[in-house]
């Protein structure tokens, strides 16, 4: 099964996304991107929608990417791109782009593809025993560009240098206390606190609320000087070396291979 991330309408104008992938703690599929970005495009669309709530199914949020999926890709540059430009971006950015609020209930496994999603949500409420990090440098690949500048934006630029470059994990006291969470709670408490949350949000002024995220997302988005029409980011992605380049290395196959082969890589 490829995983699935389905929404309802629930009670007050909340919306919930659930994301489903049963086995793989979550991990999101090349499908579930794809449903991602639809799902936000229609909240987007939908009037009645006051507020969403996203959370994973089960006990865990997020646990990364669907590995099991990337040999058939990622050892080709082209379709690589295509993976990160397309599936990827696609998703988080109909989650950027959609101006009504999201509270994401964080428990368990918070990492890769999870801190991405739980970067593009305006509050983040974890349970006590939640985990977060990005460690794909033990697959033997960075961070794409667009990923890793939404990051970096979200838990801060030291977290980001640690989670990527030292594979580094934190606790969910040490993302509260870096300004990434906006609660954490009891285990058996967060799913309560986060539906509270959201229910707070809805019944609020929507139009407000919509306004909010489109200022707040003006003032984070660099205006550029007259006459340069692409941002850092974009000569990144769009320059040369190609930021996927990479995808036929001897260390991109090497993590990957050694993961699914359940043993340590060797780089």
């Amino acid at each position: 099964m490829p995983g699935e991330v389905k929404a309802r309408q629930g009670e007050g104008g909340v919306v919930h996304v659930v994301l489903r992938h049963e086995g793989r703690l979550n991990a999101m599929s090349r499908a579930m991107w794809r449903e991602l970005r639809a799902v936000f495009e229609g909240i987007q669309r939908n009037a009645d929608a006051r507020c969403v709530l996203i959370e994973g199914d089960g006990g865990a949020f997020c646990a990364g990417g669907d590995i099991s999926e990337y040999p058939a890709f990622r050892f080709d540059a082209a379709a690589l791109r295509d993976f990160h430009e397309g599936d990827v971006w696609g998703g988080l950015n109909a989650m950027l782009a959609c101006d009504v609020p999201i509270v994401a209930r964080i428990s368990g496994a918070c990492m890769g593809a999870g801190v991405e999603i739980a970067s593009c949500c305006d509050i983040r409420i974890a349970g006590s025993a939640a985990r977060f990090g990005a460690p794909i440098a033990k697959l033997g690949f960075p961070m794409a560009p667009r990923e890793a500048q939404l990051v970096a934006g979200a838990v801060g630029e030291v977290v980001a240098r640690q989670m990527l470059l030292e594979a580094a994990t934190f606790s969910a006291a040490e993302m509260l206390a870096r300004g990434f969470l906006s609660r954490v709670v009891a285990d058996d408490a967060v799913a309560a606190e986060a539906l509270g949350s959201a229910l707070r949000v809805a019944a609020l002024a929507p139009q407000a609320a919509r306004m909010n995220k489109q200022t707040m997302r003006a003032l984070k988005t660099p205006v550029a000087p007259a006459g340069q029409a692409l941002s850092a980011i974009e000569n990144i992605v769009n320059g040369t070396p190609d930021p996927y380049g990479y995808a036929d290395s001897a260390e991109h196959r090497e993590g990957i291979t050694a993961f699914l082969g359940k043993r340590p890589p060797v780089f």
